[in-house]
């Protein structure tokens, strides 16, 4: 490294250190201004606060990861192209790729950290805070209903079209980890019925791998004709066969942005099977966080050009350009995931359009620089 090198590192990574707290102190009070007042009433005290915002913010760095690359790469850059420093170095004889070259390596590392973070840390931190809210809930709950019907989730349908099977639920506890008004329906290679199982209760048992069920009946069923042809009670009935989650049968109909990456797979891979259109959006979320690896290289793209090229302004002005940029991927997005919702583009591919376009803008934007 040269001296130019860490002069540029050091005003560049200042810079960068300080929008990202900046964007995560934002982010931190709207997360605040939005569960704050649903967590004192269920409870939450001033430590479970003050742990619930300390395994929030990791899932605030992915997010602002390419905001704070594209604000503080057009901040720097424009300063140094105000104060005539890229022009005396290119003077002295130094291409404008070697210039550009540790910003280049800080995008790569960026990068490698992107996937970390979506694949890791992100899917801790959401999945670890659902829980804690539910769990403020659950205790509130428990002061005045029934302990089955503490975080009760009510008609819970599944189809599981590769075991042939459809559930539903009157109510699953999530505090007892319980179903109540259970009925599992069993169905051949043509979608006709063969059997059924209700029962008054049922839950999955982790150690014996299947599901057990209390005080119910199962009853056979003529597939040819739906005559009902057994009925046998039984007060307790453990089946192995049944394999189904009870965890990925409450995600369903969740909002794609609540989940995290490994339940979007999860989703995106249940959908995938079934082949049902529902599954596009989660689908679209899931492959946009893998395309999110290469975003950091995509905005130090775009910002580059932006920010040396043109008149020599305030710095403050190419920060002003990211909104507009932020705004043109945000109708990229919205583009194609109405495409990709009416089936006329792949969900990965609209998961990578985007990208793909910024992409395309970071090429102009270099040829003209050039």
């Amino acid at each position: 490294m040269n001296t130019f090198d860490r002069h540029l590192l050091r005003e560049w990574l200042e810079i960068l250190f300080l929008v990202l707290l900046l964007t995560c102190g934002l982010l931190l009070v709207q997360v605040m201004y939005d569960d704050f007042r649903d967590l004192r009433e269920a409870g939450a005290r001033g430590p479970d606060l003050f742990r619930y915002i300390l395994v929030a913010i990791p899932g605030f760095l992915a997010v602002t990861l390419p905001i704070v690359l594209l604000c503080s790469t057009l901040f720097v850059l424009g300063k140094l192209h105000k104060s005539n420093e890229l022009t005396a170095m290119r003077a002295a004889g130094v291409g404008f790729g070697r210039l550009m070259a540790p910003i280049w390596l800080v995008g790569v590392l960026c990068c490698a950290i992107s996937w970390w973070l979506n694949a890791s840390v992100v899917p801790w931190s959401v999945e670890e805070t659902r829980l804690m809210k539910e769990g403020f809930q659950f205790r509130k709950q428990a002061k005045s209903v029934p302990e089955d019907r503490i975080g009760a989730v009510y008609s819970v349908g599944f189809d599981n079209p590769d075991g042939g099977r459809m559930w539903f639920f009157d109510r699953y506890s999530k505090f007892t980890n319980r179903a109540y008004g259970v009925s599992v329906t069993e169905m051949d290679v043509r979608r006709r019925e063969t059997n059924r199982v209700v029962a008054a209760q049922a839950w999955y048992d982790v150690g014996r791998h299947g599901w057990m069920f209390e005080n119910g009946r199962e009853m056979g069923f003529d597939p040819d004709t739906g005559v009902n042809t057994s009925s046998v009670p039984f007060s307790e009935r453990f089946v192995p066969r049944f394999q189904e989650d009870p965890q990925l049968m409450l995600l369903i109909d969740r909002r794609p942005i609540d989940l995290s990456f490994t339940e979007l797979r999860r989703l995106t891979d249940y959908y995938t099977r079934e082949n049902n259109p529902k599954g596009v959006p989660y689908a679209v979320r899931y492959y946009s966080l893998i395309a999110d690896i290469l975003g950091p290289l995509i905005v130090i793209a775009i910002a580059i050009p932006f920010a040396v090229s043109g008149v020599r302004v305030n710095p403050a002005v190419g920060v002003s350009k990211s909104i507009g940029l932020f705004f043109l991927y945000y109708v990229l997005n919205n583009l194609a995931m109405s495409l990709a919702t009416k089936q006329l583009i792949d969900a990965a591919l609209a998961a990578w359009l985007p990208d793909i376009g910024m992409a395309c803008l970071a090429v102009v934007l270099f040829f003209r620089l050039r």
